[in-house]
């Protein structure tokens, strides 16, 4: 009888976790004849670290701060569209201008204060941030300037394209709304 129960317990725990899996899945691309995307980039990582939180059983909800999250995402918004870059090539790298006013001159300082110090952990790069007037001065030169290919990639990627180096912005977007302290940054 115990056998008949185990052997029950069992199947009903993996129907569960198969349906959970299946379930918690986005849809394929027309699959359910409803679209899949969720319309709005934001809107989409948040319900991204949503699932991440609700699949988390030591979530501690009391902390959760998802509007926090929301204002980072507004604050890449401003700094992705609405910055102007002027960019200059210095020995062995590159160094741009981020101007500009109001809630994106904000956004630019909370944003790339902080990423200067990120881009200044990957092991081939150097990179400081200075508060200019209407923003920050980021300079980013290849730790080997003689590496002629280092430094044409790193001024290829400019401004925008090192802005998406480093594995840090999942697990900045997930502790920001996991309500967890961040060293050095505005949010």
């Amino acid at each position: 009888m115990w056998r008949a129960l185990a052997i029950t317990l069992g199947v009903a725990s993996a129907a569960a976790l198969a349906a959970h899996v299946v379930f918690a899945q986005p849809p394929t691309h027309g699959a359910t004849g409803a679209p899949s995307l969720p319309g709005q980039d934001a809107f989409g990582a948040i319900a991204e670290v949503v699932t991440i939180l609700d699949a988390d059983p030591k979530t501690d909800w009391g902390k959760v701060d998802l509007e926090r999250l929301r204002q980072h995402l507004i604050d890449m918004n401003e700094v992705v569209l609405k910055a102007a870059v002027k960019q200059a090539p210095v020995p062995g790298g590159l160094m741009m201008d981020v101007t500009g006013a109001g809630r994106t001159q904000a956004a630019i300082g909370a944003m790339l204060l902080p990423h200067a110090h990120e881009l200044d952990q990957i092991a081939e790069l150097s990179a400081k941030a200075d508060t200019i007037p209407g923003g920050v001065r980021l300079t980013v030169t290849a730790k080997k300037p003689e590496d002629e290919k280092a430094v044409a990639r790193l001024r290829g990627l400019g401004f925008i394209g090192l802005l998406t180096l480093g594995a840090h912005h999942g697990p900045h977007h997930l502790a920001m709304a996991r309500g967890e302290a961040l060293a050095g940054h505005g949010h």
